[in-house]
């Protein structure tokens, strides 16, 4: 049996959420990304979305943040300084990791950037799906003809 795995699409898509719902009882949904940096999407109001993603040990000059046409990229170097002051000293264990990353994040149609904030070594952007006027479904009222009023005529028929 062949299994199409559609996780990493699930894992890079914001506002999407109906296709997402839709698909999502047709993959293994109990298999971890294997990610760095580890990150969330959170849904925060029905058109407002958030990425939270964990950068500890980056500064603000450490990440560029670009969106072009639907596509949002966040790319971590890790500067020659921190890497000079790493050569100071030999580590006995070294866990915490130390390397540059990239993520990419496939936005829909409309999404606007509401703001980038770095706090405690957690990266937020919060972004709101903003459609058009022109493009939201429109009510559109019925109109009905009013009845002529009808005037029953009595008479005999002629045979």
């Amino acid at each position: 049996m062949t299994r199409l795995d559609l996780q990493p699409f699930f894992r890079s898509t914001i506002g999407f959420d109906e296709i997402v719902e839709m698909l999502g009882g047709m993959t293994d949904n109990n298999r971890k990304p294997n990610q760095y940096p580890p990150y969330n999407i959170e849904k925060l109001k029905e058109e407002i979305y958030r990425i939270t993603v964990a950068v500890a040990g980056f500064h603000e000059e450490d990440i560029d943040i670009t969106k072009h046409n639907h596509l949002l990229s966040i790319e971590g170097r890790m500067t020659r300084k921190a890497e000079q002051e790493n050569e100071d000293h030999t580590y006995l264990y070294k866990g915490i990791a130390e390397r540059s990353f990239q993520l990419q994040f496939r936005l829909a149609d409309h999404m606007n950037i509401l703001g980038v904030d770095l706090e405690n070594g957690m990266l937020c952007i919060t972004m709101e799906r903003e459609v058009p006027e022109a493009l939201k479904p429109q009510k559109l009222k019925i109109n009905t003809k009013k009845k002529e009023k009808t005037t029953l005529i009595e008479g005999k028929s002629e045979k």
